[in-house]
């Protein structure tokens, strides 16, 4: 197992039952939002976690670097650190390399954190799209270097996780000296993997994050369809799976995200027949093209990108999701509760139907009952 140094399971437990509290925040005027605000809601839910692992992703977060690559790795040696900086100086031009500000206290053997502004290198792109070459670079470190693991790779934006109670990451991690204008929170209850460091959520590539609670029992048949197009899922979360998915559907694959949660938790073959002949044609064009996308299991998950926020559960709704609106913020959250601590005025709360995605945008405010016609949305995006 890669990074096997940075286990740090001290409740000695391998398989517990179903748990996890997921949150997210989003300002879509693009205020800055203090950390404060995922950390209390987040902390309000810690019975849903058991100190195996907690973590924040936070977007709009270094708007003076913000064309450049922050790439966030924790090391487990100093030989892992120095043969990840020989490989990422071969590759990339680093404009910064600092250590992050942590609380060494706050945990115990914590990891070595290390933070890199950067960008590629032209001359070795070689007319490779740069994403795909920045994904590409991330997962070499994650799968061969040892001792190494890159946590966050996206622009002005960044993941902090690790194993522990959420608030202890915060505190770790010093995040009240943070603020950007999309949160997600993750307080972990791992149920077939063990609590890692790197396992711990969001789980990130490029500027994809997610966070989830419940269990992707389609993990099988899910990794092997990514790897077909160069995906190695090895960092033993089935949340990987999802972060996977989303980039290829619509990084690479260029669809909506409204037509790729539809990929995800694609309505039953039964329920075509009561949707328009159009809808239909392209729901059932969707599930045999991606079959291998399709997320079974109970599930909840919250997917951050730059500029957008999305809430999505599984199809019978197996995983709570409750979604409320005040003024220009979203929040997604396991519970109205931990909303209703960080926002007491809220305007509008509401469960989403399951397998109906949630989408909040700069610029744009999701409302009770909206609704999808992928076939609109996918001529709409060409």
């Amino acid at each position: 197992m890669k990074n096997v140094t940075l286990v740090n399971n001290s409740y000695g437990d391998d398989k517990v039952f179903d748990g996890c509290s997921i949150f997210g925040v989003m300002d879509t005027s693009g205020k800055a939002i203090p950390a404060d605000v995922a950390i209390r809601a987040i902390d309000l839910m810690r019975d849903r976690d058991n100190g195996l692992g907690g973590g924040f992703a936070a977007y709009g977060l270094y708007p003076e670097h913000e064309d450049s690559y922050a790439f966030h790795i924790m090391y487990a040696s100093k030989e892992g650190q120095r043969d990840t900086e020989e490989y990422l100086a071969e590759w990339f031009n680093i404009e910064k390399s600092e250590l992050m500000d942590v609380d060494p206290t706050a945990l115990p053997n914590p990891p070595l954190m290390q933070r890199y502004f950067m960008s590629p290198k032209n001359e070795k792109m070689a007319g490779t799209d740069p994403l795909q070459y920045v994904a590409d670079k991330t997962m070499y470190v994650n799968n061969t270097i040892r001792d190494s693991f890159v946590f966050s790779g996206g622009k002005n934006m960044g993941v902090f996780k690790g194993v522990g109670h959420p608030y202890h990451i915060a505190k770790f991690f010093r995040l009240e000296q943070y603020s950007g204008y999309l949160w997600t929170a993750h307080g972990r209850f791992p149920t077939n993997t063990p609590g890692w460091w790197g396992g711990a959520h969001p789980f990130s590539l490029l500027d994809w994050t997610v966070v989830h609670n419940g269990e992707i029992s389609s993990y099988g048949i899910n990794k092997r369809f990514l790897e077909q197009y160069g995906y190695v899922c090895s960092l033993q979360t089935d949340t990987e799976v999802v972060a996977y998915a989303v980039d290829l559907l619509v990084r690479r694959h260029h669809l909506p995200m409204e037509v790729a949660t539809r990929v995800l938790a694609a309505p039953f073959w039964n329920e075509l027949q009561y949707l328009d002949a159009d809808e239909a044609e392209m729901m059932s064009a969707l599930r045999m093209t991606y079959s291998g996308l399709l997320m079974n299991g109970p599930f909840t998950i919250i997917v951050g990108r730059t500029g957008e926020m999305v809430g999505l559960t599984d199809r019978i709704r197996l995983r709570p999701l409750v979604v409320g609106t005040q003024g220009s913020k979203v929040f997604l959250s396991s519970e109205e509760s931990a909303m209703r601590l960080v926002c007491p005025e809220l305007e509008d709360a509401w469960i989403p139907v399951g397998g109906q995605p949630v989408i909040a945008r700069l610029g744009h405010m999701p409302t009770q009952g909206d609704t999808l016609n992928p076939r609109e949305v996918f001529a709409g995006a060409h």
